[in-house]
């Protein structure tokens, strides 16, 4: 499995190992052993796997806050998205600051993103499906978004205005700038 850093401690790509022939493909995609030896120890209680049927579907920003807090490991079992992650943690030296990263059923990589992070992502393609690991369960009070398109966080989705598809709730969502985190940043 290949680790890499990202511009945000704590969220990391991974990219598993592919055994492939003619068949198609074999891969290990989360092993709590060889990540635990990588300083990675996380205990995920849950999987989702959502479908999106049109190109330029928007779901987030989204969190789930303590004491249900959720790190995630995000994948794309089929298309094309792009994936992106927002540090919010009070006192964090990159509050505010993003992240994103192309994740396909080609590529294989995979993005893990940290409680005290949103979480979102723009389907590239049609049909794209998004599956992800959470270490919490879904806890619908504990549920909450940040508007996607906020200019204090300058989101680069790769959309032309007007273009995304948006949930209700992600299109009521609240700016960065009104929100009360519940997260604080702990230094390492």
């Amino acid at each position: 499995m290949q680790i890499e850093q990202t511009a945000l401690p704590g969220v990391v790509i991974l990219t598993p190992a592919r055994f492939g022939d003619a068949r198609g493909f074999f891969s290990e995609s989360w092993s709590r052993k060889r990540l635990a030896e990588a300083g990675i120890d996380l205990d995920f209680v849950q999987d989702n796997h959502s479908v999106s049927a049109r190109a330029g579907t928007v779901r987030g920003l989204h969190f789930q806050s303590p004491p249900h807090a959720q790190a995630k490991l995000v994948r794309c079992g089929r298309g094309v998205l792009w994936d992106v992650a927002v540090d919010i943690r009070r006192g964090s030296p990159s509050f505010g600051q993003w992240v994103g990263v192309e994740l396909s059923a080609e590529n294989g990589r995979q993005l893990l993103i940290p409680a005290g992070f949103l979480h979102g992502f723009v389907t590239r393609v049609d049909d794209t499906e998004i599956v992800y690991k959470c270490t919490d369960y879904y806890a619908p009070d504990c549920d909450g978004a940040l508007r996607w398109d906020d200019p204090q966080i300058g989101i680069d989705w790769g959309l032309e205005p007007g273009h995304a598809i948006l949930s209700d709730k992600d299109a009521r969502a609240p700016l960065l700038a009104a929100f009360e985190t519940p997260f604080t940043w702990e230094a390492a």
